[in-house]
C-alpha cells in the first residue's frame, strides 16, 4: 500500500488504526528471549550528583547518531541526587552529556537557560540538522499556574547551539521555545477528557522515514473514548485503559511545522500509557516500539514493565505484536522494577536497548510498596543512572536479547563487539509473579497530583 493509499484511508469515515488487542496482550509471558539480565550497580557512576532517568541520543535526519566535531551527545531527565527519587518528576530538567568514545561520558549541565516551558520538562528527543540543534521536549505543567500540575503539550526548544572543541561541548543560547502540538479532543485525548488513571500528550520523537521522506512527530497520548461508544464490549473499566501512539506530519519537512494526524497504534481495552514511542527502520519493515508499566494493563490483562513492539511493512501500516503479544524486554521476575524507559536503536546486524536503572532488590506487588521504605532504603535502592545495554535480535516479527554491554555504554559505528555465544537469560522467567490485578486500588495521578507506582 502506498502513502497515498494510507492517507486516503486515514480520511475515510469511520477508519480505525491498527490496534493492540487484548488477544494479543493476553499471550504475554516472560521467556528466555525476553527476559532481561539482573542489573548490577556500575562500579562507576559519571553522573552520580544526579538522578537520571529517560535518556535519548542526539540523532541525525536519518536517525544516525550524530556527532557535533567528534562528540557525540546523550540528554537525560535529571534532579539532585539528594532529592527523594519519588519526587524527581516534579523538578525534572533537561541536562547533556558527551563522549567521544561512547563509554567514557563528561557534562552533565542543563541544555537549557530558564526560559524553558512548563513547570518542568519531561521526555522528548534531538535532532542535530546541519548544524542545526532542535530539542523536542514535553512541558509538563502550566508555568503560569502557581500550583503543580500535569498539562502536557509538546514543544520545542531552538536557534541554541552546541559549541565543541577538544575539551568538550558546551550549550550555548538564546533559545527560542514554542509549542507545537496540543491535543485536538477528537483524535487525541485533552486532559479535561480525562476519565483514566493517567492522562499523557508527551515525549516526542522525531523520525524521517528513510524510505518515503516523510517527516513526522510521533508521541504518546490517549483515545477519546466515550462510555456509549461500545469500546470494550461497553465495560467502562477497561475503557479507561485507553492509551494510543500519535503522530504529527511535517509537510515541507521543516523541524517547526507539524499537522496532527490519527494514531499509529491504539491501545484501547489495552492498556493507558504507551510511553516514548519511536521507530527502528530495517530490512524495510517498522519496528515500533515503547515502553509500559505493569499497572497501566486494563482489568483481566497480566503484562510486566518492559519494552514493548510492533512490525509492520509501512510507517502505517498493519501493526502485528512482536513475538505474538508485544513485549520485547521484561525485568526478572525477581526484580521487576530494575530498569525502565528502553530507547531502541540500530547498531549494524543487530538492535541495541538502552534504558535506565530503576530499583534494585525490591520484589513487591508494585512500586507503591517503595513509599514504605525509609527514605534511606528509597534512595540506596534507586539506580538512577543508564542501566547496561541490552543487545537485541530483530528477525521479521520475532526478537531475542543476546547480550549486553556495560552501564553507559553507547558504542561508537566503528566499535567491534564481542560475541556473544555464552550469553544464558536468567533463569527466573516465571510468567506469574509479581502479578497484580488490582484495579480498585490504582489511584488517578492527573487529578491528584500523586505519581503512584511509576512515579517512584
Amino acid at each position: 500500500m502506498t502513502e497515498n493509499d494510507a492517507g486516503a484511508r486515514r480520511d475515510a469515515e469511520g477508519w480505525r488504526p491498527p490496534r493492540w488487542t487484548r488477544s494479543q496482550a493476553a499471550r504475554i509471558e516472560r521467556t528466555p528471549e525476553t527476559v532481561a539480565p539482573v542489573i548490577e550497580p556500575p562500579a562507576e557512576d559519571p553522573a552520580a550528583d544526579l538522578h537520571i532517568w529517560d535518556t535519548w541520543l542526539l540523532r541525525d535526519r536519518h536517525g544516525e547518531i550524530a556527532e557535533v566535531d567528534g562528540w557525540r551527545v546523550l540528554f537525560s531527565l535529571t534532579a539532585p541526587e539528594e532529592l527523594l527519587p519519588g519526587k524527581r518528576h516534579d523538578v525534572a530538567e533537561i541536562r547533556f552529556f558527551y563522549s567521544r568514545n561512547g563509554t567514557e561520558w563528561h557534562g552533565g549541565e542543563p541544555v537549557f537557560d530558564a526560559d524553558a516551558l512548563g513547570q518542568r520538562q519531561w521526555a522528548g528527543s534531538a535532532l542535530y540538522d546541519d548544524g542545526d540543534l532542535y530539542l523536542y521536549y514535553t512541558a509538563a505543567g502550566d508555568e503560569s499556574a502557581e500550583e503543580l500540575n500535569y498539562n502536557q503539550r509538546i514543544a520545542v526548544g531552538h536557534g541554541g547551539r552546541f559549541a565543541a572543541d577538544d575539551d568538550g561541548v558546551r550549550s550555548e543560547g538564546p533559545w527560542t521555545h514554542e509549542v507545537l502540538l496540543e491535543p485536538d479532543g477528537e483524535w487525541y485525548e485533552s486532559e479535561d477528557q480525562s476519565r483514566g488513571m493517567i492522562y499523557t500528550f508527551r515525549d516526542p520523537w522525531f523520525f524521517e522515514d528513510p524510505n518515503t521522506g516523510e517527516t513526522t512527530l510521533l508521541f504518546e497520548a490517549n483515545t477519546p473514548v466515550p462510555t456509549d461508544s461500545g469500546r470494550c464490549g461497553g465495560d467502562e473499566a477497561q475503557q479507561e485503559f485507553n492509551g494510543s501512539v500519535g503522530v504529527a506530519a511535517s509537510r515541507s519537512g521543516d523541524p517547526l511545522d507539524w499537522e496532527l494526524e490519527p494514531p499509529l497504534l491504539d491501545g484501547v481495552c489495552v492498556n493507558q500509557e504507551l510511553e516514548r514511542p519511536h521507530v527502528v527502520a530495517r530490512d524495510d519493515r517498522y519496528y515500533l516500539f515503547f515502553s509500559s508499566h505493569m499497572h497501566t494493563f486494563a482489568p483481566g490483562l497480566r503484562g510486566f514493565d518492559g519494552l514493548y513492539g510492533f512490525v509492520a511493512d509501512s510507517l502505517r501500516g498493519e501493526y502485528e505484536p512482536l513475538n505474538g503479544s508485544g513485549l520485547v524486554v521484561a525485568n526478572p521476575a525477581g526484580v521487576p522494577f530494575q530498569a525502565y524507559s528502553w530507547m531502541a536503536f540500530p547498531y549494524r546486524d543487530e538492535v541495541l536497548v538502552q534504558s535506565f536503572y530503576n530499583y534494585r532488590e525490591f520484589a513487591g506487588e508494585s512500586l507503591d510498596g517503595i513509599a514504605d521504605l525509609s527514605e534511606a532504603e528509597q534512595r540506596r535502592r534507586f539506580g538512577g543512572t543508564l542501566s547496561p545495554t541490552l543487545r537485541l535480535d530483530v528477525g521479521d516479527d520475532r526478537t531475542r536479547i543476546h547480550g549486553t554491554l556495560a552501564h553507559w555504554h553507547i558504542p561508537t559505528a566503528r566499535e567491534e563487539l564481542p560475541a556473544t555465544d555464552g550469553y544464558r537469560p536468567p533463569d527466573d522467567v516465571d510468567p506469574d509473579e509479581g502479578y497484580v490485578d488490582r484495579p480498585d486500588t490504582r489511584m488517578d495521578r492527573h487529578r491528584t497530583g500523586r505519581y503512584p507506582r511509576n512515579g517512584y
